[in-house]
């Protein structure tokens, strides 16, 4: 017997099928992908994993902090940087902020450790699973494809998501280090550019110095190609190359990601109503790594009172 069926095998699926199962209750999760992961995946293509979905996470909540003290500690995670640069039209500048965590061996894997002992099946969900209470752990438009016409949940479903292309190159060396104001180069948040919005090191963030930088698209550029992403890689290696002065790379691949973040505000944790749930990172204050695993643990919690 299943006691809850929860589809979608992202960070804030399995945090709530972690809950539950830590609370007693049967539970299964089902999923198209491949592997558990979500929009944490990484692409292996460039000689060596790279994160080509959320480019770090964050930490402010002391029950996600114990969570990552644990990965901590099992290798899988490491305090990356509290610095990224601005570029743009004026000079480049320095911002500061929360540490940011990167992960040795790709973000994929820190859902993998939570996934462990779970039961994940490969399935493509296109209808509500027939089952007393379902989580529908994605963001509100695919949501809405699996809430039956009508209930009440639907109504709630009203957040948008804005696309992203990330686009990973392999560079023969390291050459853009000289970028930073500090000789010393992380990632940068682009400003005022027509494609590119923000670009990460990854041999930075895994730690490794690999030549690989994964860069994200602007969403009004991403809408234009979302038919078609691979005829975007070019225009967008071109622009990463004219911004950090780079060589032609060695590799290039496009992952889109056609509901990449949230769009607005809300402050609720996630939805529950008449047997279905709704989490993800699009409930909560904001689009975060942090955020999605709040939500669904939160909501596998209340569910794990209500189902007792």
């Amino acid at each position: 017997m299943t006691d809850v069926v929860v589809v979608g095998a992202g960070i804030s699926g399995v945090a709530c099928a972690r809950a539950l199962q830590e609370a007693g209750l049967a539970v299964r999760v089902l999923d198209r992908g491949h592997r558990v992961g979500g929009r944490m995946a990484r692409h292996g293509g460039a000689g060596r994993p790279a994160d080509v979905g959320a480019s770090y996470l964050t930490v402010s909540d002391d029950a996600f902090a114990a969570v990552v003290d644990g990965w901590h500690e099992a290798g899988l995670a490491r305090p990356w940087t509290d610095t990224f640069c601005v570029l743009g039209d004026d000079e480049p500048q320095l911002k500061q902020g929360p540490v940011r965590w990167g992960t040795p061996f790709g973000l994929q894997t820190l859902v993998e450790d939570l996934a462990r002992g779970l039961e994940v099946t490969r399935e493509d969900v296109a209808a509500l699973p027939a089952a007393a209470t379902v989580v529908l752990a994605m963001p509100d438009p695919q949501a809405r494809r699996l809430v039956p016409e009508g209930h009440p949940l639907a109504d709630r479903l009203d957040r948008e998501f804005e696309p992203v292309l990330a686009l990973t190159l392999r560079l023969p060396e390291r050459t853009w280090d000289t970028v930073s104001p500090s000789g010393h180069f992380d990632g940068a948040f682009v400003s005022d550019h027509p494609a590119l919005a923000w670009v990460a090191d990854d041999g930075r963030r895994r730690g490794d110095d690999a030549p690989v930088l994964v860069a994200h698209s602007t969403a009004s550029f991403a809408r234009q190609h979302l038919a078609d992403p691979n005829a975007a890689a070019l225009g967008l290696q071109v622009a990463l190359q004219a911004l950090l002065r780079l060589p032609e790379p060695t590799y290039r691949a496009v992952q889109r990601w056609t509901y990449a973040r949230p769009v607005g505000e809300r402050d609720e944790p996630f939805a529950l109503v008449d047997g279905i749930g709704v989490c993800g990172d699009g409930w909560g204050a904001s689009p975060k790594v942090e955020t999605a695993w709040l939500s669904g643990h939160a909501l596998g919690r209340e569910l794990a009172q209500r189902l007792a």
